[in-house]
């Protein structure tokens, strides 16, 4: 018997009981949306593991619910020198969980592995001349030119996150993982409870010092802990997850169906309510080193018959109000969203041109392996709408089932179909990480060198370039479109809608902090 089947069971006797025994007042259980694939936030850009890493690690600034940094574990900064060298100043007295304090040679080691990983931040190496550690408070860039956002970058929201780890861990190849979890923020990694695939445990760090002033926001101002417990239970069937809430055996729910939502919304003691303040962009992600995606004209084929609509109904419903099926590149509602290039995109689908685009395109049957994560409802009901298109245009298409953690290592190869590649993929991500060209994942050129996927644009690189030295914000909202139109007309990506995720939990918790799933300022009445 598979270890999430018996999970189901003991979940489903437990709900059977006339009576459900009340947990600790200080102890929460949560339900994440997925598996932990990863204890290494810097490795993965799961959505998961930066929630993970939100636990264990803290950051130098964090952004409010208005985007502007604030400092979490900086005390401050001092630019001199026209802007090019940044001094930055650790608060007094911070420790990592295994009792050592945080030195900047922690935090300049963290921020180099970061720099190899994160978008803006390997823009950012491209213009530091020099990353030091003064002493033991102070670390200083040095800048072969202003670069505006600096501050911003090391605040961000996106992942990865720049969280500060000690120096031994950050000196892993950020290409591996490192195993060892150690790190100075609010919640304490469990390492001897971890039950891969099915239970993680936290405990408050007892030496956490947040910041003084402020007020909780996004990842900005005190994360203040209420809670001596917060336990992850994997439970992959949706029922079975939505039935554990009811009965009081979890406390929150994360990513409930929307089918399930109206049930949980008329539970007794249970409220559903927005996760974030942003719609979700969901996307199909294409290998560029395989055919026949890798022919831009096969990609462009694909657009006439698209349906954003289709797509965010299977995860939402059709009520429109709970999706965008306008998205492009940019988080739609946000400054850079805009219709510009969606042309191919909008209007009455033609599933009749895109066949025959395609046949001009030269398709002649080749197979188009689509990896599914069945483990994620959401990712499983965009994987098997994409399917769907796919056998409509009549492409042999190869549905490869399988749970998310696989499918993260299954796209790190570069392999041909022949040899266990793959063509495609859908997944969705939160939408304060597609906001600007700066951070944005996935809105890159730069081949072998990016995420996977590896498209090669020179035009979408260049402009990249020119967003991050624009004189002003009207400059950067015009590259930034402009940035977005030759996404879509190189097909970078599938643009397949944007929709608003809900939560479920507790009426009895109050303090949450929208925007992504934190544990700090939760209290339990």
């Amino acid at each position: 018997m598979t270890l999430h089947r018996r999970t189901a069971l003991a979940l489903a006797a437990s709900l059977a009981a006339p009576a459900v025994r009340a947990q600790p007042a200080r102890v929460l259980k949560f339900i994440p949306h997925s598996n932990l694939i990863s204890l290494d936030p810097i490795w993965t850009p799961a959505a998961v593991v930066r929630n993970h890493g939100f636990m264990v690690f803290d950051t130098l600034y964090g952004v409010d619910d208005h985007y502007r940094p604030q400092p979490q574990m900086a005390a401050g900064h001092l630019f001199e020198d026209e802007d090019r060298i940044c001094t930055i100043t650790l608060r007094e007295g911070l420790t990592f969980h295994d009792g050592e304090p945080v030195r900047a040679a922690d935090a300049v080691a963290s921020l180099r592995r970061w720099m190899r990983r994160a978008s803006v931040g390997q823009k950012l190496a491209e213009v530091t001349e020099e990353l030091v550690a003064l002493d033991d408070r102070r670390l200083r860039f040095r800048l072969k030119r202003r670069f505006p956002q600096l501050i911003r970058g090391l605040g961000q929201a996106s992942v990865p996150i720049p969280f500060i780890m000690p120096e031994r861990l950050a000196r892993t190849d950020p290409f591996q993982q490192f195993r060892e979890v150690v790190g100075s923020g609010p919640f304490r990694f469990k390492p001897g409870e971890f039950n891969p695939g099915s239970f993680m445990a936290y405990e408050r760090f007892e030496g956490y010092r947040p910041v003084e002033t402020g007020t909780p926001s996004l990842i900005a101002g005190p994360k203040q802990v209420f809670l001596d417990r917060v336990e992850w239970h994997v439970i992959p069937d949706s029922a079975t997850a939505a039935a554990a809430l009811q009965s009081g055996a979890m406390d929150w729910f994360e990513a409930p169906p929307a089918e399930l939502e109206p049930l949980l919304a008329r539970a007794r003691g249970v409220t559903v309510e927005p996760l974030e303040p942003l719609p979700r962009p969901a996307l199909m992600r294409i290998n560029h080193l395989n055919a026949p995606l890798s022919d831009v004209r096969i990609r462009r084929a694909l657009l006439p018959a698209l349906d954003q609509a289709e797509f965010m109904a299977a995860l939402v419903g059709p009520e429109p109000s709970r999706y965008a099926a306008d998205f492009g590149v940019y988080t739609p509602g946000t400054p850079f969203a805009s219709r510009s290039g969606l042309d191919a995109l909008l209007g009455p689908r033609d599933l009749g041109l895109a066949k025959r685009l395609l046949a001009e395109a030269g398709y002649a049957g080749q197979p188009v392996r689509l990896l599914a994560a069945m483990d994620v409802p959401a990712q499983a009901a965009l994987a098997q709408v994409g399917a769907d298109l796919f056998r409509r245009l009549g492409m042999a298409v190869e549905f490869a089932a399988m749970d998310w953690g696989t499918l993260m290592q299954r796209t790190n190869s570069r392999e041909p179909l022949e040899r266990g590649g793959w063509s495609a993929y859908c997944t969705f991500f939160p939408g304060l990480e597609f906001t600007d060209p700066g951070a944005h994942l996935v809105l890159r050129g730069n081949g072998l060198a990016g995420a996977n996927g590896w498209p090669s644009s020179q035009r979408l690189e260049a402009l990249r370039e020119e967003w991050f030295q624009a004189p002003d914000a009207a400059a950067e909202a015009r590259i930034a479109t402009e940035m977005q139109q030759v996404a879509l007309e190189e097909v970078l990506f599938l643009p397949l809608g944007a929709y608003r995720a809900n939560t479920a939990i507790k009426r009895s918790l109050t303090g949450r902090v929208q925007g992504l799933p934190v544990f700090w300022g939760l209290r339990s009445a």
